[in-house]
């Protein structure tokens, strides 16, 4: 059973395992913000590969919002876990309304962490998605439908830790899954974390800033 010190720890601990795609061409690190941004900086400077983000929203169950019901992704993607909505009788409405609130949420942060910047180009390149963890798969199902949608020659998913079921699940849906820890039960992506405090969001655009400038002074 792995705990790592915090997202920093877990983002060194995760290059490690993905050195076969140090210094190969067209390979680029997308991070789901904000807790995946420390953890895939740490995995686009060991392999010198250009960092970008993947903006989702967790689509809360209402009055239970931690509990995810789906998730929305850039590119109008919504992922809907069906098991969960007629488990629960959340109607249609509910649904949408909360779909709505988290799209407002997303293009915020899409702004907010690219400014005038562009997206880095996923089309016929080799994606790594990075987060801190897996719990219930809903986010990055979301994020792994949307890149499909822009025909990536390759997409590896690549998470310290993940939920088993969660990891068997998303196995199937990428070509590759580089998983440091599958402990259970899993109950929660902060429990294998010494420190797993909030990323802000000045913190995430300061790191895609550090890592751009890490891009340019390799070459």
């Amino acid at each position: 059973m792995t705990i790592f010190n915090d997202r920093t720890d877990a983002g060194k601990q995760l290059a490690s395992a993905l050195q076969e795609f140090r210094d190969c061409e067209n390979v680029v690190v997308l991070a789901l913000p904000r807790g995946g941004v420390p953890v895939a900086y740490e995995v686009a400077r060991a392999l010198q590969a250009p960092l970008d983000v993947m903006v989702v929203r967790k689509l809360g169950v209402p009055g239970h919002r931690e509990l995810a019901m789906g998730a929305i992704a850039s590119g109008n993607i919504r992922v809907v876990n069906e098991g969960i909505v007629y488990q629960l009788g959340i109607p249609e409405l509910a649904i949408d309304e909360v779909v709505a609130e988290e799209g407002a949420e997303l293009q915020r942060r899409e702004r907010l962490y690219r400014g005038d910047g562009g997206r880095c180009e996923i089309m016929g390149n080799t994606i790594i998605l990075v987060d801190d963890g897996i719990a219930t798969g809903a986010t990055m199902r979301a994020a792994i439908a949307a890149i499909k949608q822009q025909q990536p020659a390759q997409l590896v998913v690549a998470v310290p830790t993940s939920a088993l079921d969660s990891y068997q699940c998303i196995r199937s849906e990428v070509d590759k899954v580089v998983c440091l820890s599958t402990p259970e039960p899993y109950t929660a992506v902060g429990c294998w974390y010494r420190n797993f405090s909030q990323t802000s969001d000045d913190e995430v655009t300061q790191l895609l800033q550090q890592a751009a400038n890490n891009v340019k002074r390799s070459d």
